[in-house]
């Protein structure tokens, strides 16, 4: 009997699409547009349910509202050495909400969720363990001393990491060189929404 491997390739290659498609499609989506482009982050509501739900709450509420990115951090503009990291940091436009009702999350730790702070991450901001809210912040390479028992804040649990950038890490990077005084982007990028 003679196999048609043609056939057999195309039938192969159609099954693969459809995995890979279906395993994309698993993965919630959302677009951060900015004066800058846009840059499309997949989330990971699996791995960080809470975290995820939290920052989709936001996206609902006020992501028409848009908000900015303010912060950018860089190897120049560090003044402690020890521990350098690279992201930019934004957040949302509070000015439509009554910020009493703002409530901090759980911190879920990168050792409980298997999401490491690589390039591309997306990530609550936060000060104290169990505090993040709305602010958030996008990796720019590898950032170990972000995960759980990294060196970059002093407690040691790390940040909240939910998601990955899958389009628009080129947006990012022009944005973490844009105009800044220190650390902060001057003026800021404008978010003009996020959905």
């Amino acid at each position: 009997m003679k196999m048609n491997f043609t056939g057999c390739f195309i039938i192969i290659a159609g099954t693969f699409l459809q995995i890979n498609n279906a395993t994309f499609a698993q993965k919630k989506l959302v677009t951060i547009e900015t004066t800058k482009g846009k840059i499309i982050v997949a989330l990971y509501e699996k791995k960080a349910p809470l975290t995820c739900l939290n920052f989709m709450n936001y996206v609902e509420k006020l992501g028409n509202d848009g908000g900015s990115f303010y912060r950018t951090v860089t190897l120049e503009n560090q003044p402690d050495k020890k521990v350098i990291i690279q992201v930019i940091q934004g957040g949302f436009n509070l000015r439509k909400i009554d910020t009493t009702l703002i409530r901090p999350i759980p911190l879920e730790r990168t050792n409980a969720t298997g999401i490491s702070h690589k390039n591309g991450t997306i990530s609550m901001a936060r000060d104290q363990p169990d505090s993040g809210t709305t602010e958030f912040f996008v990796c720019i390479g590898k950032q170990p001393s972000l995960d759980f028992g990294g060196a970059r804040n002093p407690d040691g649990q790390g940040f909240a990491a939910f998601g990955r950038v899958v389009k628009g890490m080129k947006v990012v990077r022009e944005i973490q060189k844009s105009s800044a005084q220190g650390q902060s982007l001057s003026p800021p990028i404008k978010i003009l929404k996020i959905y």
